[in-house]
């Protein structure tokens, strides 16, 4: 019995310790998340565009990924809503066939008592003539009027039943009707800022004098992109809980790819935003998924790179994701490996649709190639 308590008192101080220790690890977690939160903030703020025109540029491809969340979240609710009438119409039909076969059940038993004849009981009791069979009929009798209350009971029900599924069905059908109202306006939405961003980047195409020109200005933007970024590398080297590592090193040459497609531009193949990493040719909307588990430490827009979302993988390992149509994860959030992470897009002024993808170990951009496998 000693030993037996000892054991139960040490299996409960192990219990105790192990979810104390989790709640430490989420609290650590926790404000992890809250100094990226402030991180990306701050970040933001710092790398403001230096000029109206890319402003503009900025400000109308924000609110292109905005109104894209917007109109994807509207398109998944109608898509949900769409199955749940979709089930409880099924669950009508199949309600309205129980309630035809009670109906046709409670049918056949009128018959039978028709054709008894309109006082079967007074018939039984003048026929004395076998008691055996008289009782066999009161039985029979007894469990016809029996299950023939049964069955008007249960049509009742499915009557009521039938009731509150009509009233879910038309429910959802409004839901419907006001979910295609708000996606018909998200569209026009949709429609006049994308006519907005073309104005804006026609307008930055129309300033470049010349091809030397254009190349000197992506260059600044790349400067500019580079001085962000050493940023970003320093203030998160000086953040109170860095990001945990994700053994990410031991994965080189076997990453998954972020999207699917060819390569247009390799490693430090040609000037302009693209010198530190590859772009991958994918259609617009292709989800964009990351190549391994971290945490998003910045997402937002940025001169040259458009709509960028970065995710630290400890151990001073960033990858880095660009030109994206619009977001589907946040600064602080820890995501998985294969977990979308944005859209395919032409943010950052971009003539076609294409992901940047980029990898940096202790702040040096090295070959995507190396890390991801090879096809």
């Amino acid at each position: 019995m000693l030993v037996g308590a000892g054991l139960a008192c040490a299996l409960l101080l192990a219990s105790g310790a192990q979810a104390q220790s989790e709640r430490a690890a989420r609290e650590e977690l926790d404000s992890l998340g809250r100094e990226i939160d402030s991180l990306a903030d701050r970040l933001t703020a710092t790398g403001q565009a230096r000029d109206s025109a890319t402003q503009a540029l900025q400000v109308t491809e924000t609110e292109l990924a905005q109104t894209h969340q917007r109109l994807d979240a509207l398109q998944a609710e109608r898509r949900g809503v769409e199955d749940e009438a979709r089930v409880l119409r099924g669950h009508r039909d199949r309600l309205q066939g129980e309630r035809s076969a009670q109906v046709a059940a409670l049918a056949e038993q009128f018959a039978a008592l028709y054709r008894l004849g309109p006082t079967p009981q007074l018939k039984l009791l003048l026929n004395q003539s076998d008691p055996a069979e008289l009782d066999r009929m009161q039985a029979y009798l007894n469990r016809l009027t029996r299950a023939r209350q049964a069955k008007i009971d249960d049509i009742a029900r499915l009557d009521e039943a039938l009731v509150a599924t009509e009233t879910e069905l038309d429910a959802r059908q409004a839901e419907l009707a006001e979910l295609s109202v708000a996606l018909e306006a998200q569209s026009e939405q949709l429609a006049r800022v994308s006519a907005e961003r073309q104005s804006v980047v026609s307008t930055l195409d129309d300033r470049y004098a010349s091809e030397a020109d254009r190349l000197a200005d992506l260059n600044q933007s790349r400067e500019e992109a580079e001085a962000q970024l050493r940023r970003l590398q320093a203030e998160m080297a000086r953040m109170a809980t860095p990001t945990p590592t994700t053994h990410i090193g031991r994965t080189q040459g076997d990453l998954p790819w972020p999207v699917q497609g060819a390569i247009t531009a390799g490693f430090r193949g040609q000037d302009g935003v693209h010198y530190n990493g590859i772009v991958i040719e994918a259609g617009a909307n292709t989800p964009v998924t990351s190549v391994h588990a971290g945490r998003v430490v910045f997402a937002d827009w940025m001169r040259g790179f458009g709509n960028l979302l970065i995710i630290d993988h400890g151990d001073q390992v960033m990858t880095l994701y660009a030109h994206l149509q619009r977001f589907s994860a946040r600064p602080g959030q820890q995501v998985g490996a294969g977990e979308e992470i944005g859209r395919v897009g032409n943010s950052g002024g971009q003539g076609r649709a294409a992901l940047y993808f980029e990898v940096r170990n202790r702040g040096e951009p090295i070959n995507p190639q190396r890390w991801i496998a090879r096809r």
